[in-house]
């Protein structure tokens, strides 16, 4: 008996979204993708009832801004849990060692689906417990207990129920979007989250948002009037003062640059010829994009950083770390040295800069963390980026198949998926490759330089690149509006 005869009862019964019937009219699509986003703001403001609100730290730190959600408020674990869980299906799915083929068998998509909810769950519980229970992430208020008349125990117990269910929404809303309206919701949550941190990165005003930090806008009004002194540090870096950091010139240079860099990219292709095999005269081109796993896999990879420093954080405030492995300030959630610092990512332009601002690290340590980081990326990136094109029939093999069942072929050559796939198997895995390995690359230097809001280059690139493919997607759900034939033709 396999695991699929075993786990097939379960897997088979997960709660889901209905899939439509039938085509859903584009007005439809956008007025549900509108709804859902609007419950996604709303609900990364609606704060958990029982926490101690400013005493807590966030465990996601720096990469919040790729995470989404919001610190100790219903959406807390943000999309953590989903990419968790797509992580662990892609290592399956890349050693083999599940055996579905989603591709050919409609009960393998179902057990995948299934399996990939019931992961999901699982990191929302793995997530949630450590940050309620472990550390100082997020702690019960005592005045709240006593005035329930319960303890600070169960109180955390309730802080907890509110965190999960908060990632069954996010799990339930990414599939509504996915199925009832445009892109997906994941993509969608980076977009928004990334989105409110360059506005208020531009605009913030401390005393008008207390506990944000000045935007760049006002920073400079502020520098003409006087207020805060006009240095080149200030000016190119960004100024550091009692309303908090924001960023300078060099950081509106970069946010700029990723933005021209990734549309380039998502530009440069190679097109292959395809012609009708019935329809004489219908011509067709396959594009193989340079960064053709799209920019998705840098998820994975940020999340995995992430996890490895949660991880740490967890050691450190239960057991205590030997030197070797992490020194974390009083208070902090960044370490300072020792395994752990290595491994965290390079986020700005303080923490490589020795010859700028002051460190507590030798110059040879900060080299070697931005080398590992750097190692990390380009590596990482090609990695998941093959994962990703496997585990999502983006492959050569999938794909001659794909071209094969919509009638098309390439000229001068037999109409044959074999003879499709060799022909792919020229393009996909080396551009698969060095496209993830640039985007990896792409990701580090925008930390380095600095973006505004802080949003990191991941969030950023990210931004960019899923904003272009919704744009496309946009245009090709207007395009079948416009003529249904087409919408026959592509299925």
């Amino acid at each position: 008996m396999s695991w699929k005869d075993t786990a097939e009862p379960v897997l088979t019964r997960m709660p889901s979204v209905t899939r439509p019937d039938r085509h859903v009219p584009f007005k439809r699509k956008l007025a549900w993708t509108a709804g859902v986003l609007v419950l996604y703001f709303f609900l990364t403001n609606v704060f958990l009832f029982g926490l101690e609100r400013g005493a807590g730290t966030d465990a996601f730190g720096r990469f919040r801004s790729i995470l989404a959600g919001g610190q100790g408020t219903i959406m807390h674990l943000g999309i953590g849990p989903i990419v968790t869980g797509s992580i662990v299906l892609q290592l399956l799915g890349g050693a083999d060692l599940l055996g579905l083929d989603t591709q050919n068998n409609p009960r393998d998509q179902v057990l995948y689906q299934g399996l990939q909810k019931l992961l999901v769950l699982i990191m929302c519980v793995l997530t949630g417990l450590p940050m309620v229970f472990a550390g100082n992430f997020l702690p019960a208020d005592p005045a709240i207990a006593s005035n329930l008349g319960i303890g600070t125990g169960m109180l955390s117990w309730i802080i907890f129920v509110q965190v999960f269910m908060g990632g069954v929404l996010i799990l339930f809303m990414d599939e509504v979007i996915s199925k009832w309206g445009v892109g997906s919701g994941v993509g969608l949550f980076i977009i928004a989250g990334v989105s409110q941190r360059l506005i208020g990165g531009l605009v913030s005003i401390p005393d008008v948002l207390p506990g944000n930090t000045l935007g760049i806008i006002p920073a400079y009004i502020q520098m003409a009037l006087g207020s805060i002194p006009v240095t080149t540090d200030n000016l190119l870096f960004g100024y550091g003062g009692p309303q908090g950091s924001t960023t300078g010139i060099i950081a509106i240079i970069t946010t700029i640059l990723i933005f021209v860099i990734v549309v380039y990219a998502e530009s440069v292709r190679v097109e292959i010829p395809l012609s009708h095999a019935r329809v004489k005269g219908a011509r067709g081109r396959f594009p193989v994009k340079l960064i053709y796993a799209s920019v998705l896999p840098m998820i994975l990879v940020r999340a995995l950083q992430q996890n490895i420093q949660f991880l740490g954080q967890i050691l450190n405030s239960q057991t205590g770390l030997p030197s070797w492995a992490g020194v974390y300030p009083e208070g902090s959630s960044q370490p300072i040295s020792g395994l752990f610092y290595y491994m965290n990512p390079v986020q700005a332009p303080q923490d490589w800069m020795f010859f700028v601002y002051t460190q507590t690290q030798e110059p040879w340590q900060v080299i070697l963390r931005l080398a590992v980081d750097l190692t990390f990326m380009v590596i990482g990136g090609a990695i998941f980026a093959i994962f990703w094109v496997e585990t999502t029939d983006m492959g050569p093999e999938a794909t001659a198949q794909q071209i094969q069942n919509s009638g098309m072929q390439i000229p001068g050559f037999r109409q044959n998926p074999g003879v499709l796939e060799k022909v792919l198997e020229r393009y996909i895995p080396q551009v698969t490759v060095i496209g993830g390995a640039l985007v990896g690359l792409l990701a580090v230097g925008a930390n380095m330089m600095g973006t505004i809001g802080g949003v990191s280059g991941t969030g950023l690139l990210l931004t960019v690149s899923i904003t272009y493919k919704l744009y496309e997607e946009i245009a090709e759900e207007q395009l079948m509006e416009m003529h249904p034939m087409m919408r026959q033709m592509f299925g």
